[in-house]
């Protein structure tokens, strides 16, 4: 079983990750230094509830959050979302370039109906 401050840590970290921001950012926003939000992520310091409060905040989530073992499969179903959405918007670029580069090619009339011999 986790310890408080294991799941503290690595919800806040997963939580950072998905809102894409680093110690320091979350820091600023927080009011805090980023040593002591490294800290917290490595288990060496607790925060006062005053400090909970604000880092949930901060995070983007209900500060009973940040202790529940539940938020992991969430926030890996939202990691794998957007990992879903950037391979599609790849995919996508992908086709309308080739899709681009066949319109401009021009068809060998030669009877062949447009086919490469090799």
């Amino acid at each position: 079983m986790d310890s408080l401050r294991t799941v503290l840590a690595l919800n806040m970290k997963e939580q950072r990750r998905i809102l894409g921001i680093t110690q320091a950012q979350l820091a600023e926003r927080v009011n805090t230094s980023t040593n002591y939000i490294a800290l917290i992520e490595t288990e060496k310091k607790f925060p006062s509830l005053e400090m909970l409060e604000r880092i949930a905040a901060a995070l983007e989530i209900n500060p009973p959050a940040l202790f529940t073992a539940e938020i992991r499969p969430l926030i890996e179903a939202e990691m794998l979302a957007k990992v879903q959405k950037q391979i599609l918007g790849d995919i996508t670029k992908a086709v309308s370039y080739r899709i681009k580069q066949l319109g401009q090619k021009t068809p060998d009339h030669k009877g062949d109906g447009g086919q490469v011999r090799g």
